[in-house]
């Protein structure tokens, strides 16, 4: 596939009008249908279908929509860097999870972005298997991940700060009266975790013989959209702290932490297989001087 007749497929789906994006692309409307039944006959599928006045992206045209937009987006990158060597601009692109414990890369952002105006951030939010997937891609450069992992095949940072774990619930609730929260407490209650956790059984040897009483229910990818079902009452979560205003009690909901304690690590983590831009070097030496100062 060429990266031309790629970047022609990505504006006819964007735009499913074939005479607009003729226009856009400065290419004759003949020309561009060729260059796309081309595509298609040297795939062997169909990628659009003719709607009425326009067109429709198939199931595979879809499918290679997402593969497209992220081939011509890495190789945007990619021209970009080797262009740019001598100077500092571009994009940082980081994928993390959630957890507070990432403040020193935002602090680092912000020296960064005041330093070199032309500098732009993107943040993704994701788990483990969104994160590494995204690095191994080349569509990050910098990931941050929760919890132990085997990460021998990357290079690696821990940050300073631990995530603590802990039990999300109604201000109202009864065990909100406790301290710290024991396994005994969760027994017969409606439970949801994060997704990994639940994947990993984080609190399987933290309830020891009750973990089969605790009844989960479901799990989360994000806890602010957790942190609405637990508002109903339905269920409680068990979360990082710091995640959820829950210091005070104008949002109904509060935070205790779980006993025996549980924490883990925040890491960051990059390609060995991929030299860094000058952008990025930048960012992971200010990155180690911001955790030097503060220890």
């Amino acid at each position: 596939m060429d990266i031309r007749v790629l970047r022609y497929f990505v504006t006819i789906a964007q735009e499913l009008n074939m005479s607009r994006a003729a226009e856009l692309l400065n290419v004759s409307q003949p020309a561009l249908s060729r260059q796309i039944a081309d595509l298609e006959d040297e795939l062997g599928v169909k990628l659009f279908r003719r709607e009425h006045r326009h067109l429709a992206l198939t199931q595979e045209g879809h499918y290679l929509l997402g593969r497209a937009q992220q081939i011509v987006g890495l190789v945007n990158k990619t021209t970009y860097h080797l262009q740019k060597q001598d100077v500092i601009s571009g994009t940082i692109e980081i994928g993390a999870g959630e957890s507070s414990g990432i403040t020193p890369l935002m602090e680092t952002l912000h020296q960064i972005m005041r330093q070199y105006p032309e500098v732009r951030v993107n943040l993704r939010s994701g788990d483990y298997e969104d994160i590494l997937a995204g690095l191994d891609a080349g569509l990050l450069e910098f990931g941050v991940l929760m919890g132990y992992h085997n990460l021998n095949n990357y290079n690696t940072l821990q940050l300073p700060e631990e995530n603590r774990w802990g039990v999300l619930m109604r201000a109202d609730a009864q065990l909100a009266e406790k301290d710290v929260i024991q396994p005994i407490d969760l027994v017969g209650r409606p439970l949801i975790t994060s997704r990994q956790a639940a994947q990993r059984g984080t609190f399987q040897i933290w309830s020891g013989d009750l973990f089969d009483q605790l009844n989960f229910v479901g799990t989360y990818n994000l806890i602010f959209n957790g942190s609405l079902l637990v508002k109903t009452g339905a269920v409680i979560a068990l979360t990082y702290d710091k995640l959820i205003d829950n210091y005070t009690t104008k949002n109904g909901l509060v935070f205790r932490p779980l006993a025996p304690e549980i924490t883990e690590p925040n890491t960051l983590v990059w390609s060995k297989n991929h030299q860094l831009p000058n952008l990025n070097r930048l960012f992971l030496d200010t990155l180690q001087k911001e955790i030097a100062n503060n220890d």
